[in-house]
């Protein structure tokens, strides 16, 4: 896949539901997967029970967080997901501005956006109120896992996956669940046996009990 440099994500939309800002008691970043859109992720916000919640979707260019697979060599994948952690971190950086504590934050992504959330949260750990990686690992370096500082000092952290995954493996689940428990995190692994590429009604609880736990 081809993204010239001029369509990189930082110009793209950001979809809004919820509530708005200012007056929300929470906020969560949604990260579509590849092929998708902005507001096909925001039709999650939608199966949730959360009215005082303001859910925030970036659209990645073309459609596409990054052009490989996130087990290709992290270079391979440059400059475009050095630019799409760019814009998780600019959305942080929004809500953060509005008022809203990273405690009350969760970042939540599916497939390729599953892969950037849990990739962002890594790189910057901190308290989040959540991460939710949905048929999704942590972006590796061909079959290495990297290496992150810092703490998440027991970010509840969803990780739900079918055990015959076509583009997530289960040891790169479980590899991830181990490098997410290490960075100080509470994971949450669940793993649906024959399942497809997709959010069953069982994830979808587990982020509605991650934001009943938001005080």
């Amino acid at each position: 896949m081809h993204m010239p440099a001029p369509q990189l994500h930082e110009r793209m939309p950001i979809r809004r539901a919820g509530a708005a800002l200012e007056r929300a008691h929470a906020a969560m970043i949604m990260l579509h997967g590849r092929g998708a859109s902005a507001e096909d992720i925001l039709g999650l916000a939608y199966a949730l029970n959360a009215p005082d919640v303001a859910f925030l979707a970036p659209q990645a260019a073309q459609s596409a967080w990054y052009p490989n697979r996130f087990i290709a060599p992290v270079a391979s994948n440059e400059p475009w997901l050095s630019s799409a952690l760019a814009v998780v971190n600019g959305l942080l950086e929004t809500v953060l501005a509005a008022g809203i504590k990273a405690e009350q934050t969760l970042i939540l992504g599916f497939s390729q956006g599953g892969c950037l959330a849990l990739e962002y949260a890594a790189r910057h750990a901190r308290r989040y109120g959540g991460v939710v990686g949905l048929s999704a690992g942590l972006i590796e370096n061909g079959d290495q896992p990297r290496a992150y500082d810092g703490t998440l000092s027991g970010t509840p952290v969803l990780l739900g996956c079918s055990d015959v995954d076509q583009h997530i493996s289960l040891a790169r689940v479980d590899r991830t669940a181990q490098v997410l428990a290490d960075l100080g995190a509470v994971v949450d692994k669940r793993i649906y046996p024959g399942m497809g590429h997709t959010v069953n009604q069982d994830e979808v609880d587990g982020v509605q009990a991650i934001l009943n736990g938001l005080q």
